[in-house]
């Protein structure tokens, strides 16, 4: 399928809910608030826009339908008539959540294995150099805040020797999917705007084997027409490299260099989609409410501030017409001319004013609300540096047992991330073949996840200890159990080592075909 040629609807309209919910959970993700209050009406009159995700699908009547879902949201009320600044507080949750999924998931990064120890080379090499972990982490946390993320393989000669990756956002695809699988996407990207006049696109598409490019030159809201890409600085570099279709092969022939990792399915907003949900979705009001705890405990420090009432003969005129001032620092005022009230102290005339500020109250709705909220998410508080306050030390067990949720949670991601992984090596080894030239291939892809709790190092020693003690484990068990990210190269060459230095009594690994087992009959 080409590219859209005619002067269309952009982004398309099909794709109009889904760019509300990505509007929103950017927001969140951001932690703007001035996005917030954007987003969710309180800084303009935008007419059912981006209020309540159950009203989107309803008209609004009027003004007063606009007000009605606008006080559903603290973040949807506008700043009252005679205030001079919004005093309202954000609490960056949402940031916290996806970075902490993204940790879990890539903080220590699995471990991909293929067939061939060139090609190995090669891979941990392109890996490095270009940086793909770092990509890796980037998309999980992407993929958090906005339901999904993709990753874009690709080449540029004149800058690097290796294939890259790129991260892109999903609110800035078309895509198209068969079978719960992406066949097909056209990402789009803003070049220049004048006002409400012009705005230019590029346009990138992808195909089982091809990339198609293409710029536009349209309106906010629509895409225009088509014209060469040699009238724009940014996809000149595209106009050599095209053929008559707009498009060139992408050297990789068994799919597409484009991914789409979702972060968790099903939708629960939009059924029958092959997008993923975010992290977000169902603890807005959540959130909306933790801010405007927050913010009513800031207003709390606000009004609590000691103040002091005094009467007007206390004051120091400024002259005629210019009022009047208090120094509450003198002291020495010149007395009353005048008899006090029967029993009333030296300074019954002065009223001091002292709100109480309700500390533990906000605290603990907060904390309330912000366990609630990871709870929604899928994560358990113990992930975002909340204890119990013992201040004991855990043992790794412990540390699955109270962060159950959240490693349950990773545990599913992972399912999905598992397509990309294997997809990673073949297509960055396909570009590695066909554009520089080098002679590696990817096979049998394997991917390794770590545990995600690293074993107390101690307690592990103790335990290979005893059952070496025990005479219950080889040599090449206990390198397994120290070291189970190894492969079985890594493992015989730490089998060999030990055999040298110590002068352990151990088979070689390589010969181990040549050790002779005795057969029953020899026994007797």
């Amino acid at each position: 399928m080409p590219l859209p040629v005619n002067d269309q609807e952009w982004p398309p309209p099909h794709l109009k809910r889904e760019m509300r919910l990505y509007r929103e959970w950017g927001a969140w993700y951001a932690g703007d608030p001035d996005e917030l209050a954007d987003v969710y009406g309180s800084t303009g009159m935008m007419h059912g826009i981006g209020l309540d995700p159950k009203g989107w699908d309803r008209p609004s009547k009027g003004f007063t339908g606009w007000i009605q879902r606008a006080a559903r949201w603290f973040w949807g009320a506008p700043v009252p008539l005679g205030q001079v600044r919004s005093t309202k507080l954000h609490v960056p949750i949402a940031g916290d959540i996806s970075a902490t999924s993204a940790d879990l998931l890539f903080s220590e990064p699995p471990t991909l294995r293929i067939a061939g120890k060139k090609s190995q080379a090669r891979l941990d090499r392109v890996m490095r150099d270009a940086g793909i972990y770092g990509s890796l982490l980037e998309a999980a946390e992407i993929g958090s805040a906005y339901g999904g993320a993709y990753l874009r393989a690709g080449w540029d000669t004149e800058m690097y020797d290796h294939p890259v990756m790129s991260v892109l956002p999903p609110d800035a695809a078309v895509p198209e999917f068969r079978y719960g699988r992406l066949s097909a996407v056209t990402f789009w990207r803003v070049l220049a705007e004048d006002g409400d006049r012009q705005v230019w696109r590029h346009l990138e598409r992808h195909e089982k084997g091809r990339v198609l490019h293409g710029l536009y030159l349209g309106t906010p809201d629509r895409l225009g027409h088509q014209v060469p890409l040699a009238d724009h600085p940014e996809t000149e570099i595209y106009a050599d490299e095209v053929d008559e279709d707009g498009g060139f092969d992408s050297r990789f022939p068994r799919g597409l260099l484009v991914s789409y990792i979702p972060n968790m399915r099903p939708h629960r907003l939009i059924r029958g989609t092959s997008l993923g949900r975010s992290d977000y979705q169902g603890v807005e009001h959540l959130m909306d409410a933790l801010d405007e705890v927050w913010t009513s405990f800031m207003r709390d420090f606000r009004i609590g501030k000691g103040r002091v009432i005094v009467p007007d003969i206390f004051l120091d005129s400024l002259g005629r017409g210019q009022g009047a001032a208090w120094d509450p620092d003198r002291e020495i005022y010149a007395g009353l001319g005048m008899l006090p009230p029967p029993g009333a102290q030296a300074n019954s005339m002065l009223t001091i004013t002292q709100f109480a500020i309700r500390v533990k109250e906000h605290v603990d709705g907060g904390k309330a609300l912000a366990a609630q909220i990871l709870r929604g998410a899928g994560y358990s508080a113990q992930s975002f540096g909340e204890s119990d306050g013992s201040g004991q030390q855990i043992t790794a067990t412990e540390v699955h047992a109270r962060e159950r949720k959240s490693f349950s949670t990773r545990g599913r991601k992972t399912g999905y991330w598992n397509p990309t992984l294997q997809w990673t090596p073949d297509v960055l080894l396909s570009i590695d073949r066909e554009v520089f030239g080098r002679k590696v291939s990817a096979d049998k892809v394997e991917v390794h996840w770590p545990d995600g709790v690293q074993p107390d190092p101690e307690a592990l020693g103790r335990t290979v200890e005893l059952f070496n003690r025990a005479q219950a484990m080889s040599v090449e068990t206990k390198i397994r159990t120290v070291h189970p990210e190894w492969d079985d190269d890594q493992v015989r060459e730490e089998t060999h080592r030990l055999r040298d230095e110590l002068g352990l009594n151990v088979p070689d690994p390589d010969r181990l075909d040549d050790v002779l087992v005795p057969s029953a009959a020899g026994d007797e």
